[in-house]
């Protein structure tokens, strides 16, 4: 099973680039997806333990980001087919049949390609393959970004190789340096090497832990190594930004995990909960200053995921029932931020423009659909209750004053009405007031396709009755995996 889970993706995606017929193309994203999320059911159907040798394993914390990643890649390629149907009504030049592979043959093999190596990252269990994985996620995604053609999204995508392959060379040098921790073992596998914590050297694995942190966190969204984030999220296509902001975030985010609990293990739970505090809060502060001057609404989704990204390595800097805070914000955020992006590709396919000024009326006429989805988003994304990312923050701030941090909690919730003065100026004013006869003449038939619609839905609904009710089987797949990282 976690084979083919690897396997399966990377394979189709092969196959792809050559695949003329865009009907067959489009139908084997779907397919492809819908395989590996039953593949990825049945995972969580069996639970932790799931493993192809010591390799790959799907352990409880990896199951959780297997099933968000899953899920956000079928309902990615459902709302995709409607998306490239769009794209290829508008086509790109004059030249794509003279193309060896076309804009869409490379967008859809490296949708597939990038699958695989995201689960290749989650499942994985030795530091190297960790690694490979998330430079991986780097290459196989870069040609989504720059599925425009345009010169603001090859600067997007120069700057997204750029930065984060900088982070991955950091992060390279953090395992070089974890290797050297382990004095006479050679051991890269997490498990072993947190079975041999207590004979580790102490200042190699703290260099190492920090250089990881630095380097998976350029690529997790962090600030202050989040330079590359805004751009490549506004100038990438919705979907891809969709998958970028709710999937592949998460997956540096585990990297740092793996790394975290092989020093929880030698004892060093203290130190490295100090920096995942002090980034956790650097990264909500900055998302609010930016989120209030914004004039585009894609970047300011883009400050939005920095800001959640803070929140969820805050929980872990806090410990103990923060812990499972930060994983529900993880699991409401990868589903609100995607379903949002959605929405926005739509509202850029109607309004063909990405600034705030240039929008109003979403709710009146027949974009009323799409005005209801925007706001409904909103109250989302900023933890209006009841919705996964409100329980989440709330057990955040609750660990926080239980645990004396007045101060934490102070700065939490002060950034926290940042970030909700400046979404709702934005939101509100793009909502509300009367749609010009130019803005609706300008509709595209792609902006009301059923699935473009009906995923975002799916995925809101669902982030609200988490919060109004955890299922069982979700709720012990959270308590497994708040209790391996040192929660409860």
């Amino acid at each position: 099973m976690t084979l083919l889970l690897i396997i399966i993706p990377f394979l189709a995606g092969a196959v792809a680039f050559f695949i003329r017929n865009d009907f067959v193309r489009r139908r084997l994203i779907v397919a492809c997806s819908g395989i590996h999320l039953c593949c990825a059911l049945v995972v969580g159907v069996k639970g932790a333990g799931v493993s192809l040798g010591r390799w790959f394993v799907f352990d409880a914390v990896g199951t959780i980001f297997l099933m968000i990643t899953s899920v956000l890649f079928f309902g990615a390629s459902m709302y995709g087919v409607s998306y490239l149907a769009d794209e290829s009504r508008q086509a790109h030049s004059r030249d794509e049949r003279s193309r060896t592979f076309s804009p869409e043959a490379v967008f859809s093999g490296c949708f597939l390609l990038f699958l695989s190596t995201m689960t290749m990252v989650i499942a994985g269990q030795h530091m190297a393959i960790i690694w490979v994985g998330i430079e991986a996620t780097t290459l196989a995604s870069a040609p989504l970004l720059y599925f425009h053609r345009t010169k603001r999204s090859l600067e997007a995508t120069w700057k997204y190789l750029l930065i984060c392959s900088v982070g991955i060379a950091i992060a390279l040098l953090g395992v070089f340096f974890l290797a050297v921790a382990q004095n006479n073992s050679s051991e890269m596998f997490v498990a072993a090497m947190v079975n041999n914590a207590a004979t580790m050297n102490v200042p190699w694995l703290e260099a190492a832990f920090l250089l990881l942190f630095v380097g998976y966190g350029t690529k997790m969204g962090l600030a202050p190594f989040h330079t590359w984030l805004p751009d490549a999220h506004s100038e990438a296509p919705s979907v891809v930004s969709a998958l970028l902001s709710g999937a592949l975030l998460n997956c540096a985010f585990l990297g740092i995990v793996r790394a975290y609990q092989v020093c929880a293990a030698a004892g060093l739970a203290a130190y490295c909960r100090e920096l995942f505090v002090v980034f956790g809060l650097v990264s909500i502060v900055c998302a609010a200053v930016f989120i209030l001057g914004q004039t585009d609404y894609k970047r300011m989704l883009a400050y939005s995921s920095i800001e959640h990204m803070g929140i969820i390595v805050l929980g872990m800097g806090l410990g103990a029932g923060a812990v499972p805070g930060a994983i529900m914000n993880m699991l409401g955020h990868s589903l609100t931020k995607a379903g949002l992006f959605f929405v926005a590709g739509n509202i850029l396919s109607h309004f063909k423009t990405k600034k705030i000024a240039a929008i109003h009326g979403l709710a009146a006429g027949q974009t009323w659909c799409l005005g209801v989805l925007w706001m409904g988003g909103f109250l989302l994304i900023t933890g209006m209750p009841p919705s996964a990312i409100f329980m989440g923050k709330f057990l955040v701030l609750k660990e926080a004053l239980s645990g004396g941090h007045y101060w934490v909690a102070f700065v939490f919730l002060a950034a926290l009405a940042l970030v909700f003065i400046g979404m709702a100026r934005i939101f509100v004013a793009m909502t509300q007031g009367v749609a010009a006869q130019e803005e609706k003449r300008n509709n595209s038939r792609g902006a009301h396709a059923f699935w473009r619609l009906c995923v975002p839905a799916i995925f809101f609904i669902f982030v609200v009755c988490v919060g109004v009710y955890v299922p069982g089987w979700l709720a012990s797949a959270l308590g497994q995996a708040a209790k391996q990282l040192g929660g409860f």
